[in-house]
């Protein structure tokens, strides 16, 4: 095993940082021709942006270990850090299928004229958004226990005060998190595609709506009675009520 001595005698092991990349599975390289959910929401890039920051990590924490310094590198890919990629991630997605569902309710609604005091009631609340954001992260606790073991390993240290010995349990328990991670991924992503057909429904119910047409039906209907009862009126066929005498004298003196 590599190991360097310090100033003060203390055998300190070496620590490496494993690559991430194959444990990351798909979620560091998605298949092809993965699209939008059953509403639109793309989460491919929240994905990308959740890769990228767990890289980023572990090349900072690995410019520790080369440096001997693995205290460093435990503090820079730690689980604080891993878990905050993760919770930054749930929030994000919740974010976008909210925001996607309430704009296919405002596109339905502009198609079909729903009135907007009924739309209101629909769309989708801060409260919503952090209900969805508790569904989508209900697949990371298999991670999160991940990362209770990550933290264990990191701090397993050896007879000598100053001295590490847990790089390998360390490693393993990284690699470990890392795969968790990306079936934490994969869960979210289906609970979103979920989440969407279920509001699916919604918005298509808005869209198929249509303004009922018994308001106008009663509307002509009245004005067409009104209309024949003032021409029998004027005619001399009906008596002529108090509240159109007036008007019935007038139209009778036109010339």
């Amino acid at each position: 095993m590599n190991r360097m001595t310090s100033q003060a005698g203390a055998s300190r092991e070496i620590w490496e940082v494993p690559e991430l990349g194959p444990s990351l599975g798909r979620l560091a390289d998605p298949p092809p021709g993965g699209g939008p959910g059953p509403l639109g929401a793309r989460l491919d890039d929240i994905g990308l942006r959740l890769v990228t920051g767990v890289f980023e990590l572990a090349g900072a924490a690995r410019a520790f270990a080369a440096a001997g310094d693995p205290d460093g590198a435990i503090a820079t890919l730690n689980r604080v850090a891993l878990l905050g990629l993760w919770e930054k991630t749930v929030a994000a997605s919740a974010e976008r299928v909210a925001l996607s569902i309430n704009a296919r309710f405002e596109e339905a609604a502009a198609e079909s004229r729903y009135p907007r005091y009924r739309l209101r009631p629909l769309l989708l609340t801060p409260a919503d958004t952090r209900a969805i954001a508790a569904r989508l992260g209900g697949g990371g606790g298999p991670f999160v226990a991940a990362l209770d073991d990550l933290d264990r390993a990191a701090h397993t240290t050896g007879p000598r005060k100053g001295e590490r010995t847990g790089g390998p349990q360390w490693r393993a328990a990284l690699t470990a998190a890392a795969r968790r991670l990306e079936a934490a991924w994969l869960a979210l992503e289906e609970v979103a595609v979920q989440e969407q057909g279920h509001w699916r429904g919604e918005v298509q119910r808005v869209r198929a709506w249509r303004l009922p047409r018994w308001p106008l039906w009663l509307i002509t209907a009245i004005v067409l009675a009104g209309a024949a009862f003032l021409g029998l009126v004027l005619g001399g066929y009906v008596a002529v009520p108090p509240s159109l005498r007036g008007f019935a004298e007038f139209w009778w003196g036109v010339p």
